[in-house]
């Protein structure tokens, strides 16, 4: 299903998802943020209207007492209705404090205060000075009820805030919760994407690589979204032209090579018997030229053996033989087969390392050392030094190869490995190479799915081989 969308439209997807699982988040603390804050205001305003509450109860108590004892004391109606008033509001703050948590004891207790006040407002006027000290004593005692409701309030006031604390502590702590999960899914998410997406980039990658490096036996597909699959597809078909272009230019070099190897040969053979005087004796002049001929035919037969090695070498790289092989004693093997060219020029050669078991071709491998070695035994300076080290890394072994020769220009090192490309450093005392032994070495070392590099080094040469491999314990 998913490959039925392109690269950029399941992108999109993805940056989607990933934007509302974090806008949900974000929207789930903004609505949390929100409701916190509307208790908040909503405690607060109710403490603000218990403390009002409460200190009007103590005006009122203050008004009730100020009204009766005058009432009392004048015997007036009119101070007398003063006081019912004040006593009805009052009253009313105490049911509505015993609404908000006040406790039912602590109003009936105010009110059986307010309901003996108002019995001692009733009398005969010889009664009156004793009704005013018991409404006075009343009173006092009504001030420590009204204290402690003001108390009572204060605690109420303060469990609300402990509550609400505990509320706000609680979705405080949830929504940490929900905003780090909401993270680690979107980083989980974006990293899933992200190796998903990857895979197929990387296998176009690695399709790209092979096209490069010639390896072209191994067929591109490429499962992902439509349009790198479609990409794949115009790979392989790259592939399958390339295959073609490579099968022609290696039937035209057969071709051509043997067209010119047979009048070659006659003219090799011509200049042979001129040089025999078979068609009478030449002069000093005529010597000299067909001397010139046989060196320049000699020469262009090498080019054409040398055309054929390449195109025979590019081929064969393509099927290899494995088999599990000892690799120090290959390199031995290798350092011993040239011994008589490196004692020439009166080297010492030194092969470093651990055995190594791996399964490659012995042959290209050992072609594309001695390959190697017989160029640093043709650029190093007489009485010198070559070191090849074996070394066991994980996933690959590596081999490099040391001598102390006149080392490769830095212009020539971007194009060392091409067919036919020779350096300008070349030794003086020795035959000019064809400049397809490296190329050689490139093609087996690539086919084993391995590389092979120049390094930077002082003096001579340093080349490094790479090769692939999974050590078993």
């Amino acid at each position: 299903m998913l490959q039925r969308f392109s690269f950029r439209q399941l992108l999109v997807i993805a940056f989607l998802l990933i934007a509302a699982l974090l806008g949900a988040a974000s929207l789930r603390a903004l609505f949390t943020l929100e409701d916190i804050t509307l208790q908040s205001r909503d405690n607060a305003a109710r403490a603000l209207e218990l403390s009002g509450a409460a200190q009007s109860l103590g005006e009122r108590s203050v008004s009730m007492e100020r009204a009766s004892r005058q009432s009392v004391v004048l015997d007036d109606r009119v101070l007398r209705g003063r006081f019912n008033d004040e006593a009805r509001d009052a009253a009313k703050i105490i049911a509505t404090l015993e609404s908000e948590g006040l406790p039912r004891a602590t109003g009936d207790k105010w009110r059986a205060h307010l309901e003996k006040m108002g019995s001692l407002l009733s009398g005969t006027p010889d009664t009156a000075l004793e009704r005013e000290r018991l409404l006075a004593q009343e009173f006092r005692e009504l001030e420590f009820v009204n204290n402690a409701i003001s108390a009572q309030v204060q605690q109420a006031i303060q469990q609300r805030n402990k509550s609400l604390e505990g509320r706000l502590d609680t979705s405080r702590k949830s929504l940490t919760q929900q905003v780090s999960w909401a993270i680690a899914l979107a980083v989980a998410m974006a990293l899933a994407f992200g190796i998903w997406f990857t895979l197929p980039l990387r296998r176009l990658e690695d399709a790209i690589v092979g096209l490069g490096e010639n390896r072209l036996d191994q067929a591109i597909a490429i499962q992902g979204p439509a349009d790198l699959a479609l990409i794949g597809q115009r790979l392989d078909w790259l592939r399958l032209r390339l295959v073609e272009l490579d099968a022609d230019k290696s039937r035209f070099l057969r071709h051509i090579s043997h067209e010119l190897k047979t009048p070659l040969a006659s003219m090799r053979e011509g200049v042979s018997l001129l040089e025999d005087g078979v068609a009478g004796e030449l002069s000093h002049d005529q010597r000299e030229i067909a001397q010139i001929l046989r060196h320049n035919t000699a020469l262009l037969q090498n080019q054409i053996e040398d055309l054929l090695r390449f195109n025979t070498a590019a081929f064969e790289a393509r099927q290899l033989h494995r088999q599990s092989i000892d690799l120090l004693q290959l390199l031995e093997e290798q350092v011993d087969a040239q011994r008589l060219q490196w004692r020439a020029r009166d080297l010492s050669v030194s092969v470093v390392g651990e055995p190594v078991q791996i399964a490659l071709d012995p042959e290209k491998i050992g072609t594309a050392v001695a390959n190697l070695l017989s160029n640093a035994i043709r650029y190093s300076p007489l009485k010198g030094h070559i070191r090849l080290e074996l070394v066991r890394l994980p996933g690959l072994v590596r081999i490099d190869f040391h001598d102390q020769g006149i080392g490769v220009a830095q212009a020539d090192r971007e194009r060392i490995f091409e067919p036919f490309y020779r350096g300008e450093r070349q030794p003086q005392d020795v035959v000019r190479g064809s400049g397809i032994g490296l190329s050689i070495v490139h093609e087996y070392v690539a086919a084993h799915g391995g590389r092979i590099e120049l390094l930077p080094d002082q003096p001579g040469a340093h080349f490094r081989i790479e090769l692939p491999h999974v050590f078993k314990s």
